[in-house]
């Protein structure tokens, strides 16, 4: 069992950064996939970015070259820099966690076997 804990929503001007972080309980921590959603007022939960074991990071397009997802292993953490945030980047962020050793990361909400409870972000215009 896996528990998540968000940390570092809040409300920031167009234009502005936060960093959001994931806290995981558990000793295999290295062993999982973590990823980032997230779900606006009305709309769908999607995939916002995810890094693999290893490292490597997938991003979908409407955060490419604004947010940087990391993880320290030591911490048991992941952690979402955002940039540049926008005010379509409003919503509900999620963290996500799948045992995973090997293989792409999914960026499929439905694949993820653990949540944490969210924490809100809201840019103002």
């Amino acid at each position: 069992q896996v528990q998540l804990v968000e940390s570092g929503g809040g409300l920031v001007q167009a234009g502005g950064s936060l960093r959001l972080s994931c806290a995981a309980s558990g000793r295999t921590f290295s062993s999982y996939v973590m990823g980032w959603f997230r779900q606006a007022p009305g709309e769908e939960r999607e995939f916002v970015a995810t890094i693999s074991t290893r490292s490597s990071t997938y991003y979908t397009d409407s955060v490419k070259g604004r947010f940087t997802i990391s993880r320290d292993n030591a911490k048991n953490t992941v952690y979402l820099q955002m940039n540049s945030l926008k005010p379509e980047d409003t919503a509900v962020y999620y963290c996500a966690a799948k045992y995973q050793t090997i293989g792409v990361p999914s960026t499929r909400d439905y694949r993820y076997d653990y949540w944490g409870q969210g924490t809100q972000v809201t840019v103002s215009s």
